[in-house]
């Protein structure tokens, strides 16, 4: 882009150049507003994370944080996933150890399918309360029944 050049005519009748000192705004807020777009379409498909048929429950939501949640899921098949790695039961609470080293919050969200047994996630909470990790998170899809009559 380069600068162009307004002809002005003095009061003497010459004609002067000056460069024009007004900058055009309009493609760069076309820009942003098609970024703008862009980040409000893909921001909530990056929160997916694994798939899961999680239990509804009338709890209330969870405060954010300031960081992403540290987060196990353990999807129909079995298999946990640490912030979406796949892990193996042994080495659980080594990998969430290695991933609170470098957090300001110790709080670990654990995403259980459905059909999970409930036998299966109390293992694992009894595991991580068992290794020191004990401000556990249930993540639960909102509109459950509620039991207050």
């Amino acid at each position: 882009m380069g600068s162009s050049v307004v002809k002005r005519v003095s009061r003497k009748g010459r004609r002067r150049n000056q460069p024009m000192s007004e900058i055009n705004v309009t493609p760069f807020v076309d820009v942003m507003l098609v970024l703008l777009v862009i980040f409000m379409v893909a921001a909530p498909l990056m929160t997916a994370g694994v798939p899961l048929n999680l239990p509804q429950t009338a709890a209330n939501a969870v405060p954010t944080e300031q960081e992403e949640p540290l987060v196990i899921s353990i999807p129909a098949e079995g298999q946990m996933l640490v912030m979406d790695q796949p892990v193996d039961d042994t080495q659980v609470v080594a990998a969430l150890r290695t991933a609170l080293a470098d957090r300001q919050s110790g709080r670990v969200f654990l995403r259980a399918d459905g059909a999970i047994p409930y036998a299966r996630v109390v293992q694992i909470m009894g595991a991580l309360n068992a290794a020191g990790i004990t401000d556990i998170v249930l993540v639960t899809e909102a509109g459950g029944p509620r039991m207050d009559g």
